[in-house]
C-alpha cells in the first residue's frame, strides 16, 4: 500500500480574481503541468497555517486572508520513486496580488518548476495546456461567485 501524503493545494486569488499556480512536474520524466501552489503538511501542522506557510515559501506573500476547504481529492502519484498516497485539501484564500518571489523555493520545487504565474478563469477555460485538478477553470466559477460549500466537495483525481 502506498504511503500517505497529506497536502494542502491553495486556491490563491487576488483582487482581479486571479488564481496563481504553478508549472512543474512531479519527476522530469513528467510532463508539466499547472496547479495550485501548495505542498505537504507537515506533522503537528493544521491546514490554514500550511496554507499560509506555504503561500509564504513559494510566493513570498504574507498577510494572506485563509479561507475555508472547498475541495479535497486523493490518488496515487510516484513522489522521489515511490508510490504515494496523495490526500489533497483545496483552500481558497485571497491576498493583494504582485509578482511572486521564489526566493523561498526548495531545492527540489527550483528543479520541478518551471514557472509561476496569475491566470484568469477565461484563460483557464481557454487553455490547451494540462491543468490540475482538472476542470479547475469550470469548478472556480462558484468559487469567484463567494458561493463556497458547507462542506469541502470532493472531486475527481483524474
Amino acid at each position: 500500500m502506498a504511503r500517505e501524503r497529506v497536502t494542502v493545494r491553495v486556491l490563491l486569488l487576488d483582487g482581479q480574481d486571479r488564481i496563481l499556480l504553478m508549472r512543474g512536474r512531479l519527476a522530469s520524466d513528467r510532463p508539466a503541468v499547472w496547479f495550485p501552489i501548495g505542498g505537504g503538511v507537515e506533522p503537528g501542522e493544521d491546514l490554514a497555517s500550511a496554507a499560509a506557510r506555504e503561500i509564504a515559501e513559494e510566493t513570498g506573500f504574507s498577510g494572506c486572508e485563509i479561507g475555508p476547504v472547498v475541495w479535497l481529492r486523493e490518488g496515487v502519484l510516484e513522489l522521489h520513486g515511490e508510490a504515494r498516497l496523495f490526500r489533497e485539501s483545496y483552500v481558497v484564500a485571497r491576498c493583494a496580488g504582485g509578482e511572486p518571489s521564489r526566493e523561498g523555493w526548495q531545492a527540489l520545487e527550483r528543479e520541478l518548476s518551471e514557472d509561476i504565474r496569475w491566470w484568469t478563469r477565461a484563460a483557464l477555460l481557454r487553455t490547451r495546456e494540462a491543468v490540475v485538478p482538472p476542470g479547475l477553470g469550470e469548478r472556480l466559477k462558484d468559487i469567484l461567485a463567494g458561493r463556497l460549500p458547507s462542506q469541502p466537495a470532493a472531486i475527481p483525481w483524474t
